[in-house]
């Protein structure tokens, strides 16, 4: 049976009948209503006078107009319309709305309010970088190679993203031509120190094996390391044991948290250009990309460069003249 919500005409019948000392299973029997109909009714409708009848009917109305009220707000599907036509990804606009603006949307309701818009006529998609259909997904896919027990960025202690301590490293990995060889690059957040190696093969062993090997001179500056999800970095826990720091992955396809070592690998370009072969690079100009790049002054920094925060050396005479 459907249920029928109750009339004002019934609220100003429970008032007087419970004013005549009516209990709640002879109020629902005089109005032909269920007992839990008038339990909820009081309950939910009694204020500090006791229960009005025209107080309960303003209530109930109140929320009714809030239910039907949509939870995101005509403005807020504005602001996600002009981002969208920055061409900011859905998750990048998710994520900024929550931390700036204090607005809860998933990236999926945009994504479908994308969808919608383009249903009727729009061109909303045309600035979306994967032109792909979306594909609803019904559950996780089982793919070889997973990153076991990863730890993702959301549990990584806030004083990071403070930048307030030395010691807390983002990692990624430089692709030569043709994808022989790579350049492991490591970011120190605070001081914007670099450190990169040169590895034959991109495989988690040799990667690890160069992280550990950078960082161990400097393990009493390693608290935390962040690098994004590619199994090269399947070795982590390891990397995390020889050097006694915590581990933590982005979310997928979110390079911007750990923007600063992709804008520190746009620096490494410079040098080693993507038509560069990897296997000529020899570790002189290893070492002469890592010096010019501790060595340049920031902005950031108050002009001040890489190696004179994080290790107090002091530029080149030359330099410094």
């Amino acid at each position: 049976m459907r249920y029928k919500q109750l009339t004002q005409e019934e609220r100003y019948q429970i008032s007087a009948l419970l004013k005549a000392e009516h209990d709640q299973t002879e109020i629902a029997m005089i109005l032909g209503r269920h007992k839990s109909t008038i339990s909820r009714e009081i309950s939910r409708n009694t204020g500090l006078r006791g229960y009005r009848p025209k107080q309960a009917q303003r209530l109930t109305e109140e929320r009714r107009q809030s239910k039907n009220r949509p939870r995101i707000s005509d403005d807020t599907w504005l602001a996600v319309e002009q981002l969208l036509t920055l061409d900011w990804s859905p998750e990048q606009i998710s994520l900024w709305l929550k931390a700036f603006c204090g607005i809860s949307i998933s990236h999926e309701w945009i994504y479908q309010f994308v969808l919608q818009d383009k249903a009727n006529g729009g061109n909303l998609c045309t600035h979306l970088r994967c032109q792909k259909q979306r594909r609803k997904r019904y559950g996780s896919y089982n793919r070889r190679g997973q990153l076991i027990d990863r730890i993702s960025i959301d549990a990584r202690p806030a004083v990071v993203d403070l930048r307030s301590r030395i010691g807390d490293w983002e990692l990624d990995t430089i692709i030569g031509k043709g994808h022989q060889q790579a350049i492991v690059s490591l970011t120190e957040r605070k001081t914007r120190y670099t450190l990169i190696q040169k590895v034959e093969r991109k495989t988690a062993e040799c990667v690890s094996n160069a992280i550990i090997n950078l960082l161990s001179p400097f393990s009493e500056y390693v608290h935390t390391m962040t690098s994004d999800n590619g199994k090269e970095f399947a070795d982590h826990k390891n990397i995390a044991d020889k050097l006694n720091a915590e581990f933590y992955f982005t979310h997928p396809y979110a390079s911007w948290e750990r923007g600063l070592n992709e804008n520190t690998n746009g620096l490494i370009r410079q040098y080693f250009p993507k038509g560069r072969d990897f296997t000529t690079i020899t570790q002189k100009e290893i070492n002469q990309a890592m010096y010019k790049l501790n060595n340049r002054p920031r902005k950031c920094l108050g002009m001040k460069t890489p190696n004179q925060v994080f290790l107090g050396i002091n530029p080149p005479v030359a330099l410094a003249s």
